[in-house]
């Protein structure tokens, strides 16, 4: 779609001014947005890596060789570097650079997952509560204040310890636990859009309740949905570190970074990089949702749409 003319106010005959068409501003704002695309660029790093871990990893994540353990990274001056193990080896002699592109695949997971979980029954209250007021608000309220009144990671920890732990039990868990801010945000702006005149047309034509709330209400909450999924992914990729640190999450052998940061505790003040190689991996990949978060917030913004 080319950008449309319109005559300059004041200007001589024949002169025009081109005016940007929508798809052009939406452009703008999102290449003008330096968070938007740093944290799109390392997101899309870390997925192609996730993805494509078993054809670009050196070997085989679970390939135990005590004969090579601890063999560090090749910004290491020692002998023992070497460029068959970039990332340098654990004390299980597991290549850890295919354990951090094998991770990646288990945070993603369990972070999506758990946002998915999280964000259906947190939207669904929300919209419910918000749209109808009254008693179902009510409720929704008590259910949501009964929510918040739990430490997350304490709950967490109490549950998967009595039931066991195990790469689908994090994501339940995680995900009945973190939907309270979906509720809040989904509440908040379907209270702001449900007495507005389009909502009210689509009433007086007789539209049932279900279709107004999937074709009106919806569509102009997707922005907050959006940014509240991408800081819920985040929050539950750091729970699921936090629970693997402690060793109530993703259990060993699997290559979950939080699980690595746990078993090279015991050596960070001998061979630090052990735990700052994962780390410094689940910063990034925090940073990125959020940064992607952010900018997506900004660039959805009515006020800035001009």
């Amino acid at each position: 779609m080319s950008d449309t003319t319109i005559p300059p106010a004041g200007g001589r005959p024949g002169d025009v001014i081109l005016e940007p068409t929508p798809g052009a501003q939406l452009r703008r704002r999102i290449f003008g947005n330096t968070g938007l695309i740093i944290g799109a660029s390392v997101l899309l790093i870390i997925f192609f890596v996730a993805a494509f871990a078993s054809v670009i990893s050196p070997g085989d994540p679970y390939d135990q060789v005590l004969s090579r353990k601890l063999i560090p990274p090749i910004w290491h001056d020692t002998p023992k570097a070497t460029w068959d193990h970039p990332l340098g080896t654990d004390a299980l002699g597991r290549d850890y650079l295919t354990r951090l592109f094998y991770g990646a695949r288990i945070s993603l997971f369990i972070g999506f997952a758990a946002m998915l979980i999280s964000g259906v029954i947190g939207t669904t209250l929300g919209v419910l509560a918000g749209y109808f007021g009254g008693r179902v608000d009510m409720v929704v309220n008590f259910i949501l204040t009964t929510r918040l009144s739990l430490p997350v990671i304490l709950v967490a920890l109490a549950v998967v310890s009595l039931i066991g732990s195990s790469l689908y039990v994090v994501i339940w868990v995680l995900g009945l636990l973190i939907w309270d801010r979906f509720a809040v945000v989904m509440r908040s702006a379907t209270l702001q859009i449900r007495n507005l005149e389009f909502v009210s047309a689509a009433q007086a034509l007789g539209c049932s309740t279900w279709r107004i709330i999937l074709s009106e209400i919806m569509p102009n909450i997707g922005n907050h949905l959006i940014v509240v999924a991408t800081l819920e992914m985040a929050h539950a990729i750091l729970l699921e570190a936090a629970l693997s640190f402690l060793g109530l999450g993703v259990q060993p052998p699997e290559p979950s970074w939080g699980l690595m940061v746990s078993e090279a505790k015991g050596l960070m003040f001998f061979d630090a990089w052990l735990i700052t190689i994962p780390g410094a991996a689940i910063f990034a990949l925090v940073l990125a949702i959020n940064l992607l978060g952010d900018g997506i917030r900004d660039v959805t913004a009515p006020e800035n749409r001009n």
